[in-house]
């Protein structure tokens, strides 16, 4: 059937709870009734004469021929035909890499309408309905796809009048060192640097945009990817007292392995694979 002639209202409804696998969540992203919803949704599947969904005693599941429609979704944006991939991103890599290279992205794939949801590295993609995440870490997480897209190594940051008072590595035992929810780092560094860890007791931070906010204002010293602060560093904002990084993670593109790749999906991970 010419997919064209299919009731666009039908098609968002389907779409959204193909996404969630849930029609209460359908219906409050497109700010319908879940009555609506499932009528949208029983309507596209007496016109394609198939079941779309398998309903669950907690939510839905997509039968074949939902799974076969779903990735070849389009709507119309802006009198195109844009295929929607939601991506979550962790909020560091969003702000340090991605949005400033975003323009790039919609020059070379203009049919793809990219959706983007940040967090702070904890993430649900079938929870949170989303296609792709970017992730810090690995790469080893249970029934996912992980490709690395970007090395992220780690090295102390602090305000410029703070970095004055930092000779040598041994100069951050006097120092209040922040903390990621990555307990290990700190010790990484130090080992790398041939110094013995201090103890740490500076506050924790559960994303590094706050941690880095911290070390600009001169609460303490933190341990930052450094190419994801280059802004920072070249404004002022942040200064680097010492030369060495040390490796702890890099940045991953992730996908369930139970979801299939589209050609939109493809295009944005060739896109951060090959983008500088």
């Amino acid at each position: 059937m010419d997919r064209s002639r299919l009731p666009l209202n039908a098609l968002r409804a389907f779409e959204a709870a193909a996404r969630h696998l849930n029609v209460t969540r359908a219906a409050l992203e497109l700010r319908v009734t879940q009555t609506a919803v499932s009528h949208h949704i029983k309507l596209l599947e007496d016109q394609l004469g198939a079941p779309l969904f398998r309903r669950l005693p907690r939510g839905l599941t997509l039968t074949d021929e939902g799974a076969a429609l779903a990735p070849t979704l389009e709507r119309f944006a802006s009198g195109r035909l844009r295929e929607i991939v939601n991506v979550g991103v962790v909020g560091t890599f969003a702000t340090g890499w991605l949005l400033p290279r975003l323009l790039d992205f919609e020059a070379l794939h203009p049919d793809v309408d990219l959706r983007i949801m940040t967090n702070n590295n904890r993430v649900d993609l079938a929870g949170d309905g989303l296609d792709l995440a970017i992730k810090y870490g690995d790469g080893a997480w249970h029934g996912t796809d992980a490709v690395p897209i970007l090395d992220a190594p780690m090295t102390p940051l602090c305000s410029p009048g703070l970095a004055r008072r930092l000779a040598t590595p041994g100069d951050l035992w006097r120092e209040v060192l922040l903390r990621s929810y990555r307990p290990d780092e700190w010790k990484l560094w130090f080992d790398a640097a041939g110094v013995a860890t201090p103890p740490i007791r500076g506050p924790i931070f559960d994303a590094s945009p706050t941690l880095a906010s911290a070390a600009a204002s001169g609460v303490g010293v933190a341990l930052l990817p450094v190419r994801l602060f280059e802004q920072d560093l070249a404004s002022g904002r942040l200064a680097q007292p010492f030369d060495l990084c040390v490796d702890t993670g890099r940045y991953w593109l992730t996908r369930l392995k139970s979801r299939p790749e589209t050609a939109a999906m493809a295009a944005v991970r060739e896109w951060l694979q090959q983008a500088d």
